[in-house]
């Protein structure tokens, strides 16, 4: 039967063999999936391995980066979401009901406890603080339900005592959720660190970061090892109608063959910095837990047994220095870019008043405002003396 033109070209068939080989999986963009026949729409489930019925489900392009991505964690299954924050926001959406208790630590990053505080307002959650370093701060009662872990920590970068919360988390048959956006799956393995192999239940990872490594894409991951979790877990993704684009998912895949060598090149970069800036004066502390001076220093040299680190260094001033001091110094860098996020090309800072961000008390901290420098791809003696020209700038600007 004769058909219409425009019928003929929405129907034209693929002449040309649809599978070769190539170095970069071949990319699929769908919403609508077609079965084959009704056998196919019906015979199917979605908790199936690779369950192909919708583009928001998954498509071979999304399932093989979330492969990749639970592999380099040490993890079996794996989601995708739109961003860092959406894959925590799934977490905390889909463990947490009316009347449970959450335990953050106090230097969660800040979106997340902004959104916990967000369901303690609404449903009743009990959002609880516990110092990182220190396990008998964690004290939770029969109502807790999730332990966030951060390692390391938000802008300050302390190491906490991962294999003691876990330990304590996993007595009290409590579920523990890892951002794992610093270690990437790099610096220490999740799923099997310590002397006792222990593991968390769960890893969140902002692929915004290490992953993309452009600082052009957002993206964001769910890991674990636990099937039973991961349909939990499936499944909210499924109502909540969580999806990411095939093209941003194909540009994170092709970046994962560098990924590790962009670690330890922005890794190897913040050491480097981190000598140099613990012999400016105008500095009252530098953070990183690599350095023997820093809290959790001891935590991280047993979990991170290889020695890795992302390449984040956040220092805080001299307590002479006031907010306008502070933004004169930002203000004077050039190589370094004024804003959030890390992990791609580009150096970043971003400025902090901790007192504004911490609940509890912490000594091992010093007074003063705080800077993280975010390390890219430059070479690390050029961004020593941008950041030596900014320290100048700062006393004249002292001065003045």
């Amino acid at each position: 039967m004769k058909k219409n033109p425009q019928t003929e070209l929405i129907h034209a068939p693929r002449k040309a063999p649809q599978l070769i080989s190539t170095v970069q999986p071949p990319l699929y963009r769908a919403s609508t999936i077609i079965f084959n026949n009704t056998d196919a729409l019906f015979n199917r489930h979605w908790t199936d391995a690779y369950d192909y019925s919708y583009g928001t489900h998954g498509t071979p392009t999304t399932f093989t980066l979330g492969d990749h991505i639970a592999q380099i964690e040490g993890g079996l299954y794996h989601l995708l979401a739109p961003s860092g924050l959406s894959a925590i926001n799934l977490v905390n959406s889909c463990l947490l009901s009316q009347g449970d208790e959450v335990w953050v630590p106090d230097n969660i990053y800040g979106p997340n406890m902004e959104h916990l505080h967000n369901l303690q307002q609404r449903y009743g959650i009990a959002v609880k603080v516990y110092n990182p370093m220190d396990v008998d701060s964690f004290s939770p009662s029969d109502k807790a339900k999730l332990l966030w872990l951060e390692a390391a920590g938000s802008v300050t970068l302390e190491f906490p005592d991962l294999s003691g919360l876990v330990k304590k988390a996993q007595a009290h048959n409590i579920l523990t959720a890892l951002d794992n956006t610093w270690g990437a799956g790099l610096a220490f393995n999740a799923f099997d660190f310590g002397e006792d192999h222990l593991s968390v239940d769960l890893t969140v990872h902002a692929l915004t970061k290490y992953p993309s490594g452009g600082g052009d894409i957002l993206m964001g991951s769910v890991v674990t090892r636990d099937q039973k979790l991961h349909h939990q877990l499936f499944r909210m993704h499924a109502i909540q109608g969580i999806c990411v684009s095939g093209d941003d998912t194909a540009q994170i895949q092709r970046s994962l063959a560098s990924m590790q060598l962009r670690y330890q090149q922005q890794s190897q970069s913040a050491l480097t910095l981190l000598n140099w800036l613990k012999q400016q004066k105008e500095l009252a502390q530098v953070l990183h837990p690599a350095d023997p001076d820093s809290a959790g220093h001891a935590y991280w040299k047993d979990i991170c047994k290889d020695g890795h680190s992302a390449g984040l260094v956040s220092v805080i001033f001299d307590a002479q220095y006031n907010l306008n001091d502070i933004r004169a110094f930002c203000d004077a860098l050039t190589l370094f870019k004024l804003g959030f996020s890390w992990g791609g090309p580009v150096s970043l800072v971003m400025l902090y008043n901790l007192k504004e961000m911490r609940v509890l008390e912490h000594k091992h901290l010093k007074q003063g405002l705080l800077v993280r420098f975010c390390i890219g791809l430059e070479h690390p003696d050029d961004l020593i003396q941008d950041i030596a020209q900014a320290l100048q700038h700062l006393k004249q600007h002292k001065n003045e």
